[in-house]
């Protein structure tokens, strides 16, 4: 889990949603909709977006899909639990992106051009490993094993 909070404009935060959540089902014509966003509740996940004006269009599986002019700001939390992301305007359709997401949840930002790919590879080479612990320097051998004997039964020479 990584720590955000960076800026960054409302539809790459809705393209990050509909990759995370509905990409496979949403019509053509609500993805090219700057102003059609997925909303769900429930325990697996949630999408809540705040707005001026919002009107319910369609219920596909799990997901409504809204019209929404005027957001104000965008509450999502992943199926797994390990995201949790809010997006609050700044001004227009610039707002601030904070909160943690999963190693899975910077992919997709990355796809939605929130953070580029350097950003998500720097990102995850400053975090520790799971279970708390640095990663172990890279190379052929660990410390210590150096000019120790073969297994027997391996392919290493001898």
């Amino acid at each position: 889990m990584v720590e955000l909070d960076l800026t960054c404009n409302l539809e790459g935060f809705r393209r990050f949603l509909i990759s995370s959540t509905c990409r496979s089902f949403i019509p053509e014509s609500y993805l090219r909709d700057p102003e059609v966003f997925p909303e769900k509740q429930g325990d697996q996940g949630s999408i809540y977006v705040e707005a001026v004006d919002k009107v319910d269009l369609k219920k596909i599986r799990d997901v409504t899909f809204i019209n929404a002019r005027d957001v104000l700001g965008i509450i999502y939390t992943s199926k797994s639990g390990n995201t949790k992301l809010k997006w609050r305007q700044l001004r227009g359709r610039i707002g601030r992106l904070s909160g943690d997401a999963s190693a899975n949840s910077l992919v997709n930002l990355s796809m939605a051009r929130i953070l580029s790919p350097e950003d998500v590879e720097a990102i995850m080479a400053d975090q520790p490993a799971e279970g708390g612990e640095q990663m172990p320097p890279e190379g052929p051998q660990a410390e210590g094993t150096e000019g120790s004997p073969a297994e027997p039964g391996s392919d290493a020479p001898q």
